[in-house]
């Protein structure tokens, strides 16, 4: 991000806001998208909190933090009206592809697979994986992003990967318990 662009949208410039936005739109929404998994309200979350940095912009102390704190501000817009709404996000899991020729049938099937097990994820849960294994950031982005301390993101990526786990592997049995069962 452009520092000198920070500064002049703390002091109210419009035009240096919108360029700011710009740049930072399109990863605002897909992360609100794949946290809450509806099209609508992740609009809304994004609208929401680029209304929180313009109104706050002022209160920045570091310019050049303007990016991670702008995220910090969606995330924390995300759980707001995820919890509000009632809404239970899910996230569209999307196993990454291997180079090479991919099992379309198989990949179908890992997606399939997961995709429930995601669903029944908490919302905090499932941010920290959309943040580290969607968006492929570094533990220290993610805790500021956050507003935690490095070791609750640990501590959260741990936790959500082991549910995340669990889900899987009492899917797993149920479809065991089906078989046997015909």
């Amino acid at each position: 991000m452009d520092r000198e662009l920070v500064i002049a949208a703390q002091h109210g410039d419009e035009d240096a806001f919108s360029a700011l936005v710009l740049g930072v739109g399109d990863r605002l929404y897909a992360t609100a998208y794949r946290i809450l998994r509806d099209r609508s309200i992740a609009e809304d979350v994004v609208q929401q909190a680029l209304l929180e940095a313009w109104q706050h912009l002022p209160r920045l102390r570091n310019p050049d933090r303007f990016v991670s704190w702008t995220f910090q501000l969606l995330v924390r817009t995300c759980y707001r009206m995820g919890k509000q709404e009632q809404h239970q996000a899910r996230l569209r899991v999307v196993t990454p592809r291997p180079a090479g020729a991919v099992d379309e049938i198989a990949r179908l099937a890992d997606r399939d697979q997961l995709q429930p097990a995601f669903r029944r994820l908490s919302l905090e849960h499932r941010t920290i994986i959309v943040l580290r294994h969607y968006l492929d950031w570094p533990l220290t982005e993610i805790a500021d992003a956050l507003g935690v301390p490095l070791g609750t993101a640990r501590s959260r990526l741990h936790y959500a990967l082991r549910s995340m786990r669990a889900a899987l592997e009492a899917d797993e049995r149920r479809t065991e318990r089906r078989r046997a069962q015909r």
